[in-house]
């Protein structure tokens, strides 16, 4: 969530921090606000809700200056008011801030028995005055910043700006990502590469605990022990027009259609066609002594992992424990030896799973990371990256990240069984042949496109909408459950359609649309005989299924079919995610929601 970013320049700056914001828009925000040093005094636009209307307050009132620093705001304390948005200013210091301050309250109270005020409910605001103190006890910036630091508790990002040396920018971070730009007399910092796409490919990664020191000739960068220390400088290669919609009307429609493209672009980097075999990055160790695997996630990334627990139990025959991410740590899991904990993350950010990760190393596991941004923090602590290769994912619900996840898993699935001896060669060459299959059969499906939009009035309507599936069509259910809520705002549960008569058969009527996702194959039948059950009730059925499924079932019952092609069970997740992601898009257009950015929901979720 929150997006940052600041640049120390040679002209202008206001409209550069603007469409860094743009790009960093993805993330989800609620406000945004720009500051620059301008004639000796700090100058800051600010405005609630979208940047077009932060646009319209810098065009009503400019803002000049070759030094500044701009910041999207995700709520978290205090409401999204124009007097909470960032960036703070206290004095001569500006600020901005991503992340949580845990230990804020007692800040609060030192700053207030000084006989300061604050102007804003945040807990950014107190680093604002902290820095100030020390300011005026006589310290210069870098020494004020390193007298802070040690005393935030908690996730932060911060980047700031002094009124007194406008020739200087300095950032921090613990917990939460910050990205040093280079460019040519001109520094730059922002939450990730794609905020600095616009600027520079030359960027540095700040690790954990790492403090910087920003001038116009280039960065000094320290570690939390206040030592200076040397990080890569890398080529990003984020780019400007990969978050352009181009022809599609929102981003999510657009990332929806990309993925026959960037699911074949990620198999191709774990499967050899020609010899049908599955490559994994070399390791030293083997999957053959992993006894047990721990998969730990959030939100659409957790169903990948359901979906993947299903495929290592059925293929591997080792055991697997699922967590929520923000559940690990608090219960206490019991971690075997030598187990393999694997964590699911489009961002590499989410603040839930990295310390779940950072448990799980402190027991002894050893760490796989399946991640869409390999230079993120999760991506950097792993001792086996996965990368997926979805390219950057701008709509805040997840699409094409999603299936890449399940790419990857599928593929690692037959990693983990042929080296447990639970997969022979030719199981191996069958499975490889059935992933190659996935784009194509994937591209089938978004043919169904306009079928759909015609049909998504029908569910637009609904007040409540239940999806039913069994096996690995279960998690796929809860995940298209979770794409309407998200981006629709109409309640939407997914469950094991065996449990409907365990107590949710009772929510049925003809008001509630029921989605049933029954590809055939051995699950069919008690699928249906499931779904007859809604039937009998009066709920109104949309099948998702083969041509052979819809010809089993026919019913003139149903609301409405929707055929897909006929897949082996392994790729039938990859591909029936996409009539559930475009009926969950469709119905949102049809009910005038905020599609990409819907409301109260953060791409990146960089607090707990």
């Amino acid at each position: 969530m929150c997006g940052i970013i600041g640049i120390l320049g040679r002209e202008e700056v206001s409209d550069r921090l603007l469409q860094g914001l743009r790009r960093l828009e993805y993330r989800g925000y609620d406000s945004a606000g720009i500051c620059t040093v301008v004639d000796g005094r700090l100058e800051r636009r600010r405005a609630e809700g979208k940047l077009d209307n932060l646009a319209r307050e810098l065009a009503r009132d400019p803002l000049p200056g070759t030094v500044g620093i701009a910041h999207t705001r995700w709520a978290t304390h205090g409401a999204p008011t124009l007097g909470n948005a960032h960036p703070h200013i206290v004095d001569g210091v500006a600020l901005v801030h991503n992340g949580i301050i845990e230990n804020f309250r007692p800040l609060r109270e030192e700053m207030l028995a000084e006989g300061r005020t604050f102007e804003s409910e945040t807990d950014s605001e107190v680093v604002a005055h902290l820095i100030d103190h020390q300011l005026k006890q006589g310290k210069d910036p870098r020494a004020a910043v390193a007298a802070v630091l040690p005393r935030l508790h908690g996730a932060f990002a911060i980047t700031i700006l002094f009124r007194d040396h406008p020739d200087l920018l300095i950032g921090a971070r613990m917990g939460a990502p910050l990205t040093v730009g280079y460019g040519e007399g001109e520094t730059y910092l922002g939450s990730d590469a794609l905020a600095l796409a616009g600027l520079t490919q030359r960027i540095a990664y700040l690790d954990e605990g790492d403090w910087a020191v920003l001038t116009r000739d280039g960065a000094t960068i320290f570690n939390r022990a206040n030592e200076e220390v040397t990080r890569p400088v890398v080529t990003s290669g984020a780019s400007a027009a990969a978050v352009e919609k181009g022809n599609h009307r929102h981003y999510m429609q657009k990332e929806i259609f990309e993925q026959p493209i960037v699911v074949a672009q990620t198999l191709s980097s774990y499967l050899r066609p020609y010899e049908r075999k599955v490559a994994l990055p070399d390791i030293d160790w083997s999957f053959a002594d992993v006894p047990r695997i721990t998969i730990v996630a959030c939100g659409t990334s957790f169903y990948a992992g359901m979906v993947a627990k299903y495929w290592f139990e059925q293929f591997a025959r080792v055991p697997v424990e699922l967590d929520i991410a923000s559940e690990f740590r608090y219960r206490e899991p019991v971690l075997e030896k030598g187990g393999l904990a694997l964590f699911i993350s489009q961002s590499g950010e989410t603040a839930d799973t990295l310390a779940a990760l950072r448990h799980a190393r402190s027991e002894g596991q050893r760490i796989a990371v399946v991640v869409n941004v390999p230079t993120s923090s999760m991506a950097r602590e792993a001792d086996l990256l996965l990368p997926t290769h979805a390219g950057p994912e701008v709509g805040v619900a997840s699409t094409k990240a999603f299936t890449c996840q399940l790419a990857v898993l599928a593929a690692l699935a037959a990693k983990i069984a042929r080296d447990k001896g639970r997969l022979g060669e030719e199981e191996e060459r069958e499975i490889v042949e059935h992933l190659s299959e996935a784009p194509a059969a994937m591209n089938a499906a978004l043919d169904h496109d306009e079928e759909i939009e015609r049909m998504a009035p029908l569910i637009a309507r609904a007040r409540d909408v239940l999806y039913l599936g069994r096996g690995a069509d279960y998690p796929l259910a809860m995940e298209g459950a979770l794409k309407l809520k998200e981006i629709s705002y109409i309640h939407a549960e997914g469950y094991a359609a065996g449990e409907m008569k365990h107590g949710p058969i009772a929510l049925i009527d003809d008001n509630v649309p029921v989605i049933v996702l029954a590809p055939s194959g051995p699950l069919f039948e008690k699928t249906v005989s499931n779904m007859q059950e809604v039937q009998a009730r009066g709920g109104r059925v949309v099948l998702i299924s083969d041509a052979e499924g819809l010809r089993s079932a026919a019913d003139e019952r149903l609301l409405a079919r929707i055929e897909m092609p006929r897949v082996h069970p392994l790729i039938a997740p990859l591909v029936y995610a996409i009539p559930v992601q475009l009926l969950a898009y469709h119905v949102a257009v049809a009910k005038g929601t905020d599609v990409d950015q819907p409301r109260n929901l953060a791409k990146s979720v960089t607090v707990e």
